[in-house]
């Protein structure tokens, strides 16, 4: 087969080391972790490039996404089959299954979580952008920039800790590791950040079996949803988390 995976920047080295190794075909397009702090943007971002696409170009479109804000809700693609994982956001894909990412929810829901990749692509702001981060984060995030603005951004992380705006939310750092492949070790950092906030610290062993498997065309039902040709990507609000429908039928 002939795929195309449009995927999160934070996957690059995952999805560039499982492609080496693809029985199949894979052009990739990284997309900016930026824009999952302004999900309609990073939506019409991701609903351009399906547009562009010429049609009998590829057998299918990978999405290197969870669900992520609804960010991928109401995705369509006219002439291509769409394949993406059935995952709330990208931490499913770094565990590799969502059971384990929803036990980890359940049993420690204050949780700052942290990969190698997500820290090296974060520049100057890696200690205030975690994975999976919802409504709650983002105003924090912009109660921190606007403290930047005012005071800088050694006065900013000052005032948060002071104010104990991190803890207010977390308890918690996990730090993922990815087994299959050797990645630049950033768990000293981790852990400073933990001790500074007073979070616990835990190191967690990630999987790559859904991006594998993702990549490798192995598509099935339980735990990857694919989207026939001219239907859209909706949230399903159970285990399954997406599902497609008919254009007509969104309300």
């Amino acid at each position: 087969m002939r795929l195309l995976l449009i995927s999160c920047e934070v996957f690059a080295r995952q999805v560039y080391y499982v492609a080496a190794f693809s029985p199949h075909v894979i052009d990739i397009q990284l997309v900016d972790k930026g824009l999952h702090s302004e999900p309609d943007v990073l939506r019409a971002d991701l609903q351009e490039r399906l547009d562009a696409l010429k049609e009998g170009a590829y057998d299918a479109v990978l999405l290197g996404y969870g669900l992520c804000c609804n960010a991928t809700a109401h995705l369509i693609c006219e002439h291509t089959k769409m394949v993406l994982p059935r995952a709330h956001d990208c931490i499913t894909l770094y565990l590799g299954s969502k059971e384990w990412y929803g036990e980890e929810f359940r049993t420690h829901p204050g949780t700052y979580w942290y990969t190698p990749d997500y820290m090296e692509r974060g520049g100057e702001r890696d200690d205030h952008v975690s994975l999976g981060t919802g409504s709650d984060d983002e105003e924090m995030e912009k109660v921190y920039e606007e403290y930047v603005e005012k005071y800088g951004r050694d006065n900013a992380d000052y005032l948060m800790e002071v104010m104990g705006a991190w803890k207010q939310h977390y308890d918690r750092a996990a730090y993922i590791e990815t087994q299959e492949i050797d990645l630049p070790d950033y768990t000293d950092k981790v852990q400073e950040i933990a001790e500074r906030r007073d979070w616990d610290f835990q190191r967690l062993a990630g999987s790559l079996i859904l991006l594998r498997d993702l990549l490798e065309g192995r598509w099935d039902e339980e735990r990857f949803l694919l989207v026939p040709p001219g239907r859209t990507i909706v949230p399903t609000y159970d285990r399954d988390v997406v599902g497609h429908a008919e254009v007509s039928g969104i309300g």
